[in-house]
């Protein structure tokens, strides 16, 4: 079959994108689902700066190659048979007109962190993601003349895709779909960065560092886990504004000369755990300096790869701090993302109001040059 997708052919392009236009949109062939293999309609797909990193080059992936991981939609039918089920063999749980949330790590369930319950950890599933292929190894879109690699799995920006059964958690349809697409990352890690990685207590503070879609859903997870403050900190006094309406004890401009000498007043000598999402070496150097003896710093940034980060080992030793990544949250999906959604609903976790606004496939470049400029939390396709 056909579909319309946004392809990126080449890394680093100039900016701004608007002028450049690095994702064309093209009509691609779209494969038929192999085994263990599922057809999405895709209905909404979230921009987020893992993309925008693969745009600049600061994530090399194999070109060319249809971007977007962060989504939502909807199993559809193949061919002319309306009960027909769009999937591949061996897979039985989903059927046409499910919902379904995209996850950007697919997880074989058989590999030793798949084992251990660490499905963001995937070996066969990092290794497709790297491949540009879907965990079967397989690749189903193709060009005129080439193979279109699949970004992690999932090439969201496409009015179809085929994906693994792996890479998809059923929903309840009563989510819309622009809420849903929210889930698959910036929520997922975010949230989980809070819950999983760092293990933040009720009664602890924490400090989160980066104020995008991802740092904006784990100060929301921080609130929900019951943190005695929450200190938000970024360079967009804009950001900041935007922290305190959603419920921020305190916020503070990273250009502030004192902000490490503000966070240790603030918390009596340092937080329990700070969470660096702006993807810094300088911005992970000042979370461990904001972290308390005996606390945890958490980073999801994803910097560029030559960034290294200056430690004081005796530190970690002599005051037995924690310094930890975390990947998509340290999360199981299937087990997460409805405990997510169940949060949302009941008003504990309100990550809409992270939604920026709504915009067409035609002005995702545009859309990446708002979210380059820091002018937006997240922007959503709208298929």
């Amino acid at each position: 079959m056909k579909t319309r997708a946004a392809v990126l052919r080449e890394m680093k392009p100039a900016k701004p994108y608007s002028a450049s236009r690095p994702l064309e949109l093209v009509d691609l062939e779209l494969d038929d689902p192999g085994s263990g293999e599922v057809l999405v309609r895709i209905r909404a797909a979230g921009l987020c700066h893992s993309d925008l990193s693969v745009i600049n080059g600061n994530r090399p992936r194999p070109m060319p190659m249809a971007l977007g991981h962060e989504a939502a939609g909807e199993v559809v039918a193949l061919g002319d048979h309306v009960d027909d089920l769009a999937v591949g063999d061996h897979v039985d749980d989903l059927a046409v007109g499910d919902h379904v949330v995209l996850t950007f790590v697919p997880s074989c369930g058989h590999c030793l962190p798949c084992a251990e319950g660490r499905p963001a950890l995937c070996e066969p599933g990092a290794a497709a993601n790297a491949a540009g292929t879907l965990l079967s190894g397989h690749i189903r879109f193709r060009g005129q003349d080439t193979e279109i690699h699949h970004h992690l799995g999932c090439s969201a920006f496409a009015e179809y895709a085929v994906v693994s059964r792996r890479s998809l958690v059923k929903i309840d349809s009563a989510l819309s779909f622009a809420e849903a697409a929210l889930f698959g990352c910036a929520v997922l890690t975010g949230v989980g960065a809070v819950i999983n990685t760092a293990k933040l207590q009720a009664g602890q503070t924490a400090v989160v560092i980066g104020l995008g879609g991802v740092g904006l859903a784990a100060l929301l997870g921080a609130l929900a886990a019951g943190a005695e403050q929450v200190i938000a900190i970024d360079l967009s006094d804009e950001k900041l504004v935007i922290a305190r309406e959603l419920g921020a004890t305190t916020t503070i401009n990273a250009a502030e000369p004192d902000a490490i000498e503000r966070v240790r007043e603030l918390t009596r000598g340092g937080a329990d755990v700070v969470l660096e999402f702006a993807g810094s070496g300088k911005a992970l150097e000042t979370a461990y300096r904001m972290t308390r003896r005996g606390g945890t710093t958490v980073t999801a940034g994803l910097p560029a790869p030559h960034v290294d980060l200056p430690v004081n080992i005796v530190s970690l030793v002599a005051e037995e701090r924690t310094l930890k990544g975390s990947y998509i949250g340290t999360c199981v999906p299937v087990r997460d993302i409805p405990r997510y959604i169940a949060l949302y609903r009941a008003g504990k976790l309100p990550v809409d109001r992270l939604l920026s606004d709504i915009i067409s496939l035609e002005e995702i470049n545009e859309g990446f040059d708002r979210l380059d400029r820091g002018e937006v939390i997240r922007l959503v396709v709208e298929f």
